[in-house]
């Protein structure tokens, strides 16, 4: 799909949208949905508590054997359990809920000191940064600080970037994902004072916007180039359906970074960026009519392929995020495709009824497609950024901005 017929489909979505009748009960009817939702994933979390043991973190599960799928503390996934936890906390004020957290934030502490990955983050942010933003502690400072120091340790000067993986020495291999771990940095130096954290994710910002993208504004997956010199080596995917595809999660993860940058940064750019990936996304002849994407744009079989609710949940609510940094009637355009995501993420096609799913919010997630891992399950991190959309949503109706 080239630019222009890109900001053609663009346009002609934002004008459907604006003509569809879109009534001020719609609007209600789905914030209480929402507010519903909030308190059914309470529920249905305090389900999830009583399988999981004290020390491991909720992964996955498989309904064929009723397994949850649990780790340690050192891959990933760690952060969005106890961060989901304080997300519906936040609203529905449940103390158990928020005990639960803070337990399996003493689990997850030490990974504040671990350099050898860049999902930092993912880890330490969205669990203590939301316990932070609720309750500050000179403790969770600390912590955030310390893990923003580990993070940092793996930037490359020549490069210009942080590295993803570790598994060769000799290629430094960045992924779309790594944007998401900026949000730590740019904390950091709020909390210090420190600018390096800052420029250290600006930068990296800024070379993924230069390598990783396309002219349409789709996104390789990695971007591997030569740690001396800063070179790009080869552009590749791992997680989408090939090199030259449009893997969704991926898709999900550029446009909610640069979301997050410029509320960060007020640069311009990341806000031209985040409309110009929007745009590829809600303007593909691709996206189903729920706004759920398939698990990559460019995937086979589709429409028989699988659907990938991280993907819909990531994009819904950066979706809703970006629609307070436009106007007019691309902002209406970006909040009514969020609504549409939202009201599907809640429907039963895609949301479990409490005490299914192993404990999980949400159902039909891809993790690993090509590796034939963890697909049409569900996912924490589906949970974490679904009780995320709801939250923000939830806020913009308080704060009369729907």
């Amino acid at each position: 799909m080239n630019k222009r017929m890109g900001w053609l489909l663009f346009c002609c979505f934002l004008l459907s949208g604006l003509n569809a009748q879109h009534p001020v009960k719609t609007r209600k009817r789905l914030q209480r949905e929402v507010i519903r939702c909030i308190n059914a994933s309470a529920q249905q979390y305090k389900v999830m508590m009583q399988r999981l043991d004290a020390d491991r973190f909720p992964v996955t599960w498989y309904a064929k054997d009723d397994k949850l799928v649990t780790s340690g503390s050192e891959p990933w996934v760690g952060g969005f359990y106890p961060g989901a936890l304080l997300y519906l906390f936040e609203y529905t004020k449940d103390s158990s809920l928020y005990k639960e957290a803070l337990r399996k934030m003493q689990v997850l502490e030490k990974e504040q000191y671990n350099k050898t990955t860049h999902d930092l983050g993912f880890m330490m942010y969205c669990s203590f940064g939301n316990a932070e933003r609720l309750e500050p502690k000179p403790g969770y400072k600390e912590v955030l600080v310390n893990s923003a120091r580990s993070l940092a340790s793996r930037f490359n000067e020549k490069v210009g970037c942080i590295r993803s993986w570790d598994s060769d020495p000799g290629r430094f291999m960045v992924i779309i994902d790594n944007m998401m771990n900026l949000e730590l940095l740019f904390e950091a130096t709020k909390m210090t004072g420190d600018s390096s954290f800052y420029r250290i994710a600006v930068t990296h910002a800024n070379t993924t916007m230069q390598h990783h993208y396309r002219p349409d504004y789709s996104s390789h997956h990695l971007v591997i180039y030569n740690p001396k010199d800063g070179n790009v080596l080869k552009k590749q995917t791992v997680q989408g359906a090939a090199d030259s595809s449009a893997w969704a999660r991926g898709q999900a993860w550029g446009l909610y970074g640069y979301t997050m940058c410029y509320r960060e940064t007020r640069n311009p750019q990341y806000l031209e960026q985040a409309r110009h990936i929007a745009q590829f996304l809600l303007a593909h002849p691709r996206l189903p009519a729920d706004k759920i994407p398939y698990w990559d744009f460019d995937a086979p079989r589709i429409p028989n392929a699988p659907r990938d609710v991280s993907a819909g949940a990531v994009i819904c609510s950066a979706l809703l995020e970006l629609a307070t940094y436009t106007s007019g009637k691309e902002s209406r355009g970006y909040l009514r495709a969020a609504e549409k995501m939202l009201q599907s993420l809640c429907s039963p096609a895609y949301r479990a009824a409490i005490g299914e799913n192993g404990g999980f919010l949400l159902k039909h997630g891809v993790g690993n497609y090509p590796k034939n891992a963890d697909i049409d399950v569900p996912l924490i991190y589906a949970d974490y950024y679904y009780t995320e959309a709801l939250q923000r949503y939830w806020k913009l109706g308080t704060k009369g901005r729907l």
